[in-house]
């Protein structure tokens, strides 16, 4: 009887363990364990840098908890900064879900943000109109930055890393022509236009909700960048062109077969993606600053990179994963007055982490290919 007990126990014990797995792989739960790794190796070697320099790596994780989720103040900062990397990670993640390297993004917010201050200068109308007004203008210009890297490849074979990094440089030498030269305010000596129309600011999230101080810079614009990462989730997943588009990252030739032209796919993907990426430049000009400055972005769109990396191309992921690095980046401040440590060295951490990504996803592919090899020949 007892032996019966024993193994009705064993039996719901495997049950349930099943079951995880089961859902472990519904959710693709797997995938996180390259980013859990590499961001494990990140905060290891951040404390083994500072117990070299003879500091206690605890205060260093108490910092981070501390300086990013203290109080709703402090996480709103965090919200703020993670808005611009959402959208970057998402552009980064559409080129790639297609085979594509879209390193552009920095270019593309740009001359967004342009697109939208100028919008929001030259037009007078009200908010219902103007909000829109400017947003897909920017996105429609961010689109044709990203639209012409793509038609250079479909049509010439140009590589999309090449001509994105030409264009980035092309598109900062063009914005700080127009706002040094052409549409700089008078009598400043930064070089900004003047402000947007009242109308065409994102309101700030402290006036709609009241447990927010009203200096917290957190506006409409992070609710804009949750909804773009459900967007791009359905996108991907659930429409033809979704498919469409992973079809031709995975199997170009079988993609050909099928009816579908691999450039016309690499053309409007990568003004998809060019249009997610002003977006970033929209939070900027139209949430925060209401004007263009020059130089505005501390590197969003090669941050973005490696966010859509630690988020494993997932809207979803990618979302987590620039929270995480929003709260890096407000911590990397608090850290250099409170411990004394080089802002730059937090920074090459970030790097690291970004390589580590790389090298376990590589290994982690050849180990998969491996065990399917292995079993075939079983």
């Amino acid at each position: 009887m007892e032996g019966n007990y024993v193994l009705q126990w064993f039996l719901v014990k495997y049950n349930s363990i099943a079951r995880l797995g089961n859902l472990a792989r519904k959710f693709q739960l797997q995938n996180c364990i390259p980013s859990l790794l590499a961001l494990a190796g990140f905060f290891l070697l951040c404390g083994l840098v500072l117990q070299i320099r003879g500091q206690n790596p605890l205060e260093f994780y108490r910092i981070i908890l501390v300086s990013g989720f203290a109080s709703l103040d402090e996480f709103g900062y965090v919200l703020f900064n993670a808005t611009p990397l959402i959208f970057t990670g998402l552009a980064v993640a559409i080129g790639y879900k297609s085979g594509l390297f879209n390193i552009g993004c920095e270019g593309q917010l740009y001359i967004a943000a342009f697109a939208a201050a100028w919008i929001g200068i030259h037009l007078n109308l009200p908010s219902f109109l103007l909000i829109p007004s400017c947003i897909g203008g920017a996105m429609i210009f961010g689109a044709g930055w990203g639209a012409i890297p793509g038609l250079l490849k479909a049509r010439y074979g140009a590589h999309e890393v090449i001509n994105t990094i030409m264009m980035n440089f092309i598109a900062f030498a063009l914005m700080n022509y127009l706002v040094t030269s052409v549409y700089q305010e008078p009598g400043q000596m930064i070089p900004h236009t003047q402000q947007i129309h009242e109308a065409a600011r994102l309101p700030r999230l402290a006036s709609l909700l009241p447990v927010l101080p009203q200096s917290n810079p957190l506006n409409v614009s992070f609710l804009l960048a949750c909804g773009c990462a459900v967007c791009c989730y359905v996108f991907l997943t659930h429409t033809r062109w979704g498919y469409e588009l992973r079809l031709v990252g995975n199997a170009p030739d079988a993609a050909a077969y099928g009816g579908i032209n691999p450039g016309t796919v690499t053309i409007w993907v990568m003004a998809l993606s060019g249009a997610v990426a002003g977006l970033a430049g929209v939070a900027e000009v139209m949430g925060y600053r209401h004007r263009f400055l020059d130089n505005f972005s501390s590197g969003w769109g090669f941050t973005g990179i490696a966010v859509a990396l630690l988020g494993r191309n997932n809207p979803f992921g990618i979302l987590a994963a620039a929270i995480l690095f929003g709260s890096l980046n407000k911590v990397a401040l608090d850290i250099e007055i409170l411990l004394e440590v080089p802002r730059g060295l937090f920074l090459a951490g970030q790097g690291m982490l970004i390589i580590w990504l790389v090298s376990i996803e590589s290994i982690s592919q050849k180990f998969f290919n491996d065990s399917q090899g292995t079993k075939r020949g079983d």
